[in-house]
């Protein structure tokens, strides 16, 4: 076998993405920063950078989620902490032509976390915000603050983003991750407005409690009752053992 000779091949970098989803007053929002370098100085995009020589994609992904928003990822297996993010790979983006600067691959992650304030900015970032999804992927393609002029996401994040919001609606239907969008304790009520903010759509409560309570392992009782919601006390549950819902909560059809 012929040695081995790196030269043969064009160098290139690898950057991870992340596509950093939460409710905020009922909707389905996206952290987006303004990029404060080139390529694409002053655009929107989704918070990332370069992978380091020395560290794995998984820690890559968990940096910038800290240097960019200030959040943690939080081991699926452990209890979730206060400022804790449910982090997932999501996909790999390698187009020659993704970014003016040179050869580079993406491998974009997913971040769940509940209702969170406003985020911190960091890295060659100068501004952070949470957008609502359907401004950053309506019709007209972009997003603007008042003021501005609306321009599409910086390189391919548009459909990296609609990649992730696809990613968190399917997984909602047959797993508990709906649950990552809550605090650690929840009522039924906050737990389906997390469905309707997701999907889009507006659900029977009494249907949708009896589905959520009904389903093996996917609730708990926490304890307790709250009015933070206003009207009546309503129980706290908090996420059950179940990974892997059975029935699942199949997405209604608009």
């Amino acid at each position: 076998m012929p040695p081995y000779d790196p030269s043969t091949f064009p160098p290139f970098a690898v950057t991870v993405d992340l596509v950093v989803l939460t409710v905020r007053r009922h909707a389905l929002c996206a952290l987006v920063v303004r990029r404060g370098e080139e390529p694409f100085q002053g655009r929107w995009a989704l918070p990332g950078g370069f992978v380091k020589a020395d560290e794995d994609l998984g820690a890559a992904a968990a940096r910038e989620l800290v240097e960019e928003t200030g959040l943690c990822a939080h081991d699926p297996a452990a209890p979730s902490v206060g400022n804790g993010a449910h982090l997932e790979q999501l996909a790999t983006y390698g187009d020659p032509k993704r970014d003016p600067r040179m050869r580079v691959v993406s491998v974009a992650h997913l971040a769940l976390a509940p209702d969170l304030p406003a985020p911190r900015a960091g890295g060659d970032a100068n501004s952070a915000r949470w957008a609502p999804v359907d401004g950053l992927l309506g019709p007209e393609g972009g997003f603007g603050r008042e003021g501005e002029l609306q321009a599409p996401l910086a390189f391919d994040h548009a459909q990296i983003l609609a990649d992730g919001v696809e990613r968190a609606r399917s997984k909602i239907e047959y797993s508990s991750l709906a649950t990552a969008f809550c605090p650690p304790a929840f009522t039924v009520g906050e737990l389906r407005r997390v469905y309707e903010a997701v999907w889009g759509v507006v659900l029977d409560p009494r249907n949708f409690h009896r589905k959520v309570t009904g389903t093996p392992g996917f609730l708990v009782p926490a304890g307790g009752t709250t009015t933070r919601q206003g009207g009546r006390p309503a129980q706290l549950f908090r996420a059950g053992s179940a990974t892997v819902l059975n029935p699942p909560m199949l997405r209604p059809e608009v």
